[in-house]
């Protein structure tokens, strides 16, 4: 079992707080590194949320 795949099992059935968490880690890069790298870090943070299956459609849509 890889680590992604343990981490996976630990947040499963958590997906608000996952999303919450990788949200304030975006926050605190951008905040450190002054925002110069705010693209990159949008970049990651959705690719994160695809990753530990997060498929929900963008706010506003249902």
């Amino acid at each position: 079992m890889s680590m992604l795949d343990k981490i996976k099992g630990l947040m499963k059935g958590h997906p608000d707080q996952v999303r919450q968490g990788v949200g304030k880690g975006g926050d605190f890069v951008d905040k450190k590194t002054g925002s110069k790298y705010s693209g990159q870090v949008d970049s990651v943070q959705q690719k994160l949320n695809d990753q530990l299956g997060d498929r929900r459609p963008p706010t506003g849509e249902q």
